[in-house]
């Protein structure tokens, strides 16, 4: 892909939508692409992330960690792997395994964090975006609670 097809695609993102043109040039110049054969392991359930992974082409099978009951997912273009990677520390809570011949674009935290540093504009849209999914979040959540009170 080119610089523009890359830009285009971060464009597609939610999470980056709103990020803006030139925030969204830094990343695509400065993400890494990664290919995989079928069956490659990206990273492991219980490791330590550094970033997120952004699926461009196939698919990825994220299979929960031993210390969670949920069941695998599958994963294609436009997923964003690892969101949380992008701003914090955190453990890989899957292990991701391309189900097919698969592309994806890493971005570090590092990269992350420097882009949020030179466009503050970029930030605070992020941090928009990220309260009112959390907002989204905690509604739903109070809507099960109540639901299993019942």
């Amino acid at each position: 892909m080119s610089l523009e097809d890359d830009i285009a695609f971060l464009e597609q993102v939610p999470t980056f939508a709103a990020l803006g043109r030139p925030a969204l040039q830094v990343l695509a110049i400065g993400a890494e692409t990664r290919q995989l054969a079928a069956g490659a392991v990206l990273f492991h359930a219980g490791e330590l992330a550094d970033g997120g992974y952004l699926v461009q082409e196939g698919s990825l099978t994220l299979e929960p960690g031993s210390f969670s009951q949920a069941e695998a997912v599958t994963v294609g273009p436009g997923a964003l792997v690892g969101e949380l990677a992008l701003i914090a520390d955190m453990v890989c809570p899957a292990t991701a395994i391309a189900k097919e011949p698969t592309v994806v674009m890493r971005i570090s935290r590092n990269l992350f964090r420097k882009m949020l540093e030179g466009y503050p504009g970029a930030a605070e849209k992020l941090r928009e975006t990220m309260s009112r999914r959390l907002q989204d979040w905690t509604r739903e959540l109070g809507s099960v609670r109540r639901k299993l009170e019942k």
